[in-house]
C-alpha cells in the first residue's frame, strides 16, 4: 500500500497518462459524467439524516440522526416494502433470464435465417415501447367497464372480474409485463453468447450420436451458465430498486392494491411528491443502495468460492 502512495509510483502513473494522452482525453468525458451525475448528487444523502425544511434548506434543516430510519423499521412498513421489492425483483431476474436464455436457444436452432431475423425483430420490439403505453395496454385489458377480458366474459355470459379491486392477479400480471418487455433485449445477449460457442463442440457431439436436445443440454446450456451468472450478479445490485415505471403505470395511486404491489420506489415517490417527506424518502433510497451493495458483495463472494471464473472480481 505504501508503495502505491510513494512519489515514485505517482510519477510513473503521471508518465503513463502523458504517454497515453489520447486515451486519457477520451476517458475524460466519462470521468466528468460520473463526477457530475453520480458523485456530486451524493451530497443529497444528508437529507436522510434531517427533518428537511424547505425554508431552511439542506444544511440548515434540523439534524435528526437515524430517526428517519428508526421510523421505517419500527413502523413495520419497511419490511413489507422490502419483501415486495425483493420478491418481485427475484421473479424478474430469474424468470426473465430463464425465458431469455430459452428463447435464444430455440431461435438459434431455427435453420431459416429470414425466420430468425424476423423473430428477433418482433420479440425485440416491446423493449422500445414506453411504459406509459404498457400501462394503457394493461388498462384496456383489465378495466371492468369495457376491458378486453371483461368484454369476453360478458360474451360468454360469465360474471365480470374487477381486476383493480383484487390483489392476487397483479403479482403475475406485473411479472408477465416485465418479462415480456425485456425479453428481446436479454435474448440478444444470450444469442451473442451462443454464437461465440465453437462449432467443433457440436460436430464432436453429432459424431458421438448426440441429438439436438442432448447438444443443448450438455453443450449450449453449460456454456451459457457464465453469462447467466454474470447477468444475475449485475441484476442483484439493483434488487431493491424496482421498476418504478412499470408499477406506477399499471397500478397508479390505487391504494387497494398497495399491500401486494407497493415497493420501495413507489413509496419514495409518494414520500417526495404526496407527503413531501424528503428525509423519509431519502432514508428509504439510501437503504436501497446500501442493501444492494452488500448483497452484490455477498453473492460475488459465494460465486468466487464455487465458480471463480464467473465472479465479477
Amino acid at each position: 500500500m505504501t508503495d502505491r502512495l510513494s512519489p515514485s509510483s505517482e510519477k510513473k502513473w503521471m508518465d503513463k497518462v502523458r504517454q497515453n494522452y489520447v486515451l486519457s482525453l477520451m476517458a475524460l468525458p466519462m470521468i466528468l459524467f460520473f463526477l457530475v451525475f453520480a458523485y456530486l448528487p451524493m451530497t443529497g444523502v444528508y437529507y436522510a439524516f434531517t427533518h428537511f425544511d424547505f425554508e431552511l434548506g439542506l444544511f440548515k434543516s434540523p439534524f435528526v440522526g437515524l430517526d428517519n430510519f428508526q421510523f421505517l423499521f419500527h413502523s413495520g412498513m419497511l419490511m413489507k416494502l422490502v419483501k415486495n421489492t425483493v420478491l418481485y425483483n427475484l421473479a424478474f431476474i430469474l424468470a426473465g433470464n430463464f425465458m431469455q436464455m430459452m428463447c435464444a436457444i430455440l431461435i438459434s436452432q431455427v435453420p431459416a435465417k429470414w425466420f430468425r431475423k424476423t423473430s428477433q425483430s418482433f420479440i425485440f420490439l416491446p423493449y422500445f415501447i414506453s411504459w406509459v403505453l404498457v400501462g394503457a395496454f394493461g388498462y384496456m385489458l383489465f378495466n371492468s367497464d369495457n376491458g378486453v377480458i371483461n368484454s369476453l366474459l360478458k360474451q360468454l355470459h360469465l360474471p365480470e372480474y374487477n381486476f383493480y379491486m383484487q390483489q392476487a392477479p397483479w403479482k403475475y400480471i406485473i411479472v408477465f409485463f416485465n418479462v415480456w418487455k425485456g425479453l428481446g433485449y436479454g435474448m440478444i445477449i444470450y444469442l451473442a453468447a451462443i454464437l461465440a460457442i465453437s462449432d467443433e463442440y457440436y460436430e464432436a457431439a453429432r459424431i458421438d450420436g448426440a441429438n439436438i436436445y442432448q447438444q443443448i443440454r450438455y453443450i449450449t446450456i453449460p456454456l451459457l451458465m457464465p453469462t447467466f451468472i454474470m447477468l444475475v450478479l449485475f441484476s442483484l445490485g439493483g434488487i431493491l430498486r424496482g421498476q418504478f415505471d412499470l408499477f406506477y403505470q399499471l397500478i397508479g395511486n390505487n391504494g387497494l392494491l398497495y399491500n401486494a404491489t407497493d415497493i420501495l420506489d413507489t413509496y419514495v415517490y409518494r414520500s417526495l411528491t404526496v407527503n413531501f417527506d424528503i428525509g423519509m424518502g431519502t432514508a428509504a433510497g439510501l437503504f436501497q443502495s446500501f442493501f444492494g451493495f452488500v448483497l452484490v458483495m455477498i453473492v460475488n463472494f459465494i460465486v468466487r468460492r464455487t465458480r471463480e471464473e464467473s465472479a465479477l472480481f
